[in-house]
């Protein structure tokens, strides 16, 4: 998320090399981020840290127990720890953290706002708990799991333990849970909703947009966002509000 004065990145799952060429894909610059804000420890979340810390040479935005998970280079030492449930602001931006179902040590999603917008980043849960919908009420941008198809995951290449955890309260939302979502809680605020973290091995884009757009249309009231899908190999487009 950036501002004119704040630019922020949460997360940081690829390599430096990769983030600066996809920011740069979008026609956005690598130098001035503000922060890294991380939500959990799994390596998809944190495999460029340690490049894009020590290049950007900015703070790192932690949970306490999200940090003593990860093995750390000695020379990264600028950690700013949050609680979850207590907001905190980096320039311009209020940042909340939220708790969310997934086997990881203190997992999060969260709101940034800014100047009148909100935008919700939730991703990596195993279901949607009342939090979680209460948190992104009136988002402008809604950013949310749809990971993965459930005939495609039974029948899919994984071995049958990792299957159990994906599909488990505690792994990753399936297209049907996030399309029960769109039709019985979601406010429909949203001008923009990006599907995100999308299996590569056990979804595929349009199983999960048609999912999504049928659970739209048999909404009983609310606006029709403009839809979007988050890829693993291309960067998704800049949105201004």
């Amino acid at each position: 998320m950036a501002t004119e004065r704040t630019r922020l990145l949460v997360d940081a799952g690829f390599s430096r090399k990769e983030t600066y060429a996809r920011l740069a894909a979008v026609g956005e610059r690598a130098d001035g981020c503000a922060a890294l804000i991380i939500s959990h420890e799994h390596s998809d979340h944190i495999n460029g840290l340690r490049g894009l810390a020590l290049d950007q040479k900015v703070p790192i935005y932690i949970s306490p127990a999200t940090r003593d998970a990860i093995q750390w280079d000695s020379r990264l030492t600028a950690f700013e720890l949050f609680t979850p449930g207590v907001k905190f602001t980096v320039g311009d931006i209020e940042v909340t953290p939220f708790s969310v179902p997934h086997d990881a040590a203190d997992p999060v999603a969260f709101t940034l706002e800014t100047q009148g917008i909100k935008i919700g980043l939730v991703t990596d849960l195993g279901y949607v708990p009342e939090l979680v919908k209460q948190h992104v009420q009136g988002c402008h941008c809604l950013i949310f799991e749809s990971n993965h198809d459930l005939e495609m995951l039974k029948v899919g290449p994984y071995p049958w333990y990792v299957k159990q955890r994906v599909m488990s309260r505690h792994g990753h939302l399936s297209n049907r849970t996030t399309a029960q979502f769109l039709t019985e809680d979601y406010d429909g605020a949203s001008q923009v909703l990006v599907l995100a973290h999308l299996s590569e091995n056990n979804n595929h884009p349009e199983i999960a947009r048609l999912s999504a757009c049928e659970a739209l249309q048999n909404r009983a009231h609310g606006g029709q966002p403009e839809l979007h899908l988050a890829s693993q190999s291309v960067p998704t487009k800049v949105f201004q509000f």
